[in-house]
């Protein structure tokens, strides 16, 4: 049973909460064997499972569980960075909360997510200067009056919000290579350069430091390249092993 097969468990479409069919064999797991091994799995690895739970959309709570969890590591091995051992102590947690928030959503970005447009601050609309020639009423010379008009903004046709999927490859992580193509002369697939074969694009780290600017002016844009950007990446990759542990623990008590 893997961390996937759990979100049916979630969202049940009959009364049976069993993970197959009924059988007679008495190996067989019933609905409180899946609920006492989605238990064990948490209490055995509790950040991976809860940051899980957190990405599918099966709880909130489970994602703020998750970038708590992820705070009390980071505050562990932050010291190992000059810049954020020097902090104040009454600012160090506050800095260590926005990089495991900004981990946390990285890490549960993917082709199908959005974010807000930027070209409409989210809005849907942006505004646009017409010009218009008017005549005055009793006649007389045309005059070019401004309006500011409101407009439905086309990058997201009035949403307010655009995909995060990848626009090379569509969200597939593949796409054409267009020098093997040439050489072969039929179509050569690969991962597609733009995004890594990941299919989507991932936050900017800069977005991340910005937000730890108005905390404190401590982490300069070089400070962050040198020491705090390594500790930010180690954030988004230990959601990924924890999340593997979890999977892990699932199946060994299921299997």
């Amino acid at each position: 049973m893997s961390l996937e097969s759990t979100v049916r468990f979630h969202f049940p479409k009959t009364q049976n909460f069993s993970g197959m069919a009924p059988q007679t064999s008495p190996d067989t797991l019933t609905g409180k064997d899946y609920i006492a091994a989605m238990g064990m799995a948490m209490s055995r690895a509790p950040l991976g499972y809860s940051a899980f739970m957190g990405k599918v959309g099966i709880s909130e709570s489970d994602a703020a569980r998750a970038v708590s969890l992820l705070t009390e590591y980071a505050m562990t091995v932050c010291d190992r960075v000059a810049a954020l051992r020097k902090l104040d102590s009454n600012i160090k947690p506050a800095v260590m909360q926005t990089l495991a928030t900004y981990a946390y959503l990285d890490y549960c970005r993917s082709a199908a997510s959005v974010k807000p447009c930027e070209y409409c601050h989210a809005t849907g609309f942006i505004e646009s200067e017409v010009f218009t020639m008017k005549a005055p009423l009793r006649g007389g010379y045309q005059r070019e009056v401004r309006d500011i008009v409101r407009l439905r903004c086309k990058a997201c046709d009035g949403k307010g919000v655009v995909s995060t999927s990848c626009r090379d490859c569509n969200g597939r992580g593949r796409a054409v290579m267009r020098k093997e193509t040439e050489r072969q002369g039929v179509p050569v697939m690969g991962d597609c350069k733009r995004c890594q074969g990941r299919g989507f694009e991932r936050i900017p780290s800069t977005e991340a430091l910005s937000a730890i600017s108005k905390i404190t002016r401590a982490i300069s844009i070089d400070i962050w390249k040198r020491g705090v950007k390594p500790l930010y990446d180690q954030l988004i990759v230990k959601l990924e092993v924890e999340e593997s542990w979890a999977n892990a623990a699932l199946n060994k008590v299921t299997g």
